[in-house]
């Protein structure tokens, strides 16, 4: 058996390591093997489920430091198909790399916008007048920094293995204690059960925008003692001042509390939309 997984690409992004570390998983504890495939951006990694160009995404969707992240967020909200079987916790170390010969040199650093933010004080202390150039992953620049000495990029030190760069400065998160969730998602119908489910993602549209249409929601949750572990606005992107709310919960879906729970949810909300149940892997020591 064989399983496909796409990932925020190119080689060498957090995603990608996510990924690796989910297939070194599936190889060691189910058989099972796998083969990775990079995408330009979170939505095409999510699209490729939808479309059966992979039968896995893994895609981030909340950084300890910089909270979620909206693509995400937003693609599985319009991709009805979808479910999450798996999250993943993965340690962020990020790096500068470049063919600079000092940290004085660096007219430019380029990386995703994320860890860009997510390194904010300690460029203004070591690079206070360079440019911050986003880009659409944490590796999209490497391939350009040999012909522009005076230009860097904030990645991680397999990245810089894999392109053989230089790193110039290590350890440069703000918070030592940087990480951040990945899902697995995969078709609803494809949803397996590796593991029992501990927690649930749902999301939701409230019918107006009134006084407490979101209090009455969560009413639902705190009166059976369910907790919430996270709870995110998006727009809805239909008019001004209407906003979709994600929840992230401690709980399994066919739990008697939750199916309770989401039977009362019906009645207040506009759209509920199921996002999956799932268990929580942590990457501790590296990709082992």
């Amino acid at each position: 058996m064989s399983v496909t997984i796409a990932h925020l690409g190119p080689a060498g992004t957090y995603s990608e390591q996510a990924a690796y570390f989910y297939l070194h998983w599936l190889k060691t504890h189910h058989g099972v093997d796998s083969t990775l495939f990079a995408y330009p951006t979170i939505a095409k990694s999510l699209q490729a489920v939808t479309t059966e160009q992979t039968q896995i995404a893994v895609v981030p969707v909340e950084n300890s430091i910089e909270g979620s992240v909206s693509m995400t967020m937003d693609s599985l909200w319009q991709l009805d198909s979808l479910r999450i079987k798996q999250a993943l916790i993965l340690p962020i170390n990020h790096v500068l790399i470049s063919c600079g010969n000092s940290l004085d040199e660096i007219e430019t650093v380029f990386s995703h916008p994320q860890a860009l933010a997510q390194c904010q004080q300690w460029l203004a202390k070591f690079v206070p007048n360079a440019n911050l150039i986003p880009s659409s992953s944490t590796t999209e620049a490497l391939e350009r920094l040999p012909q522009i000495p005076k230009t860097a990029a904030i990645s991680s030190q397999r990245a810089a293995q894999l392109y053989n760069l230089p790193i110039i400065a290590s350890e440069i998160n703000d918070y030592p204690e940087n990480c951040t969730r990945f899902w697995v998602v995969s078709q609803a119908s494809q949803v397996d059960n590796l593991f029992t489910p501990t927690h649930t993602s749902l999301a939701f549209s409230t019918s107006a925008n009134v006084p407490g249409a979101l209090v009455k929601a969560l009413e639902v949750f705190a009166h059976l003692g369910i907790n919430l572990s996270r709870i995110e606005s998006r727009p809805t992107k239909r008019s001004l001042g209407e906003y979709l709310f994600f929840l992230d919960i401690e709980a399994p879906f066919n739990s008697p509390l939750m199916t309770s729970a989401l039977a009362e949810l019906t009645s207040c909300t506009e759209v509920l939309k199921m996002l999956g149940s799932y268990s929580v892997l942590t990457v501790k020591n590296g990709l082992t």
